[in-house]
């Protein structure tokens, strides 16, 4: 689903990843870790086209990245935030409703869609509700559903726990590896949190000084 080999990127006068390889299957779940600072908020920028300079090789399901239009790619990948990046003066349906018509969905099958999801994350009628009247763990199991409508091949979720209590990231995390198995989608989750490691473990990249290392769980355990 992810294909990297000899990935260099250089941003803002410097080195953020040098001679990057890393490899995720269709259907696979798997973390990305690092210090602060790393680069891994940088490789996911590169993967949805945010950042569009780089030099070496990066396929997205088999096809080169440079070759995808932006909006094409969009409808492939869902994106999770750190900061939700929910509309404050929109309503929980139109939040999620905006990603549907971006990925070309259908009016009825869209409605139906947000619908079963919301049901699915324990949001079932909150619909209309706006950002400011829920928690952040319910902002965020928003922000997973708007990630995750039209059935996209995989989702990169970006620190989803960076602003949740403890108790509210196994939550979400448990939540993702859920959605992840349900579906098949394939998932690559940023996090600095070793608790949701030992809680939920699985392949981790760890970025370190610009090059990526594959790490199994069980190495990370010990």
């Amino acid at each position: 689903m992810i294909a990297a080999e000899g990935l260099r990127v250089r941003y803002g006068g410097r080195t953020v990843l040098e001679d990057v390889a890393l490899r995720l299957e269709r259907g696979e779940f798997a973390y990305l870790i690092g210090r602060s600072g790393s680069g891994k908020s940088t490789l996911l920028s590169l993967l949805y086209r945010e950042l569009g300079e780089f030099e070496g090789s990066l396929e997205v399901a088999g096809r080169p990245l440079r070759d995808y239009p932006r909006h094409e790619l969009r409808r492939r990948i869902g994106v999770v935030f750190q900061s939700y990046e929910l509309l404050e003066d929109k309503t929980v349906f139109e939040n999620i409703a905006m990603a549907g018509e971006v990925r070309g969905m259908a009016a009825g099958p869209l409605r139906q869609e947000i619908s079963t999801l919301l049901k699915r994350v324990g949001l079932d009628g909150r619909e209309r509700d706006y950002p400011a009247q829920l928690s952040g763990g319910e902002q965020q199991r928003v922000a997973i559903v708007r990630a995750l409508i039209g059935k996209p091949e995989l989702l990169l979720a970006d620190e989803p726990t960076g602003n949740l209590d403890a108790q509210t990231a196994s939550g979400v995390l448990g939540l993702l590896r859920e959605l992840q198995r349900e579906t098949g989608m394939a998932m690559l989750v940023v996090t600095h949190s070793r608790e949701l490691l030992d809680a939920f473990p699985a392949t981790a990249w760890e970025i370190d000084e610009g090059k990526v290392r594959k790490h199994e769980y069980r190495e990370l355990l010990r």
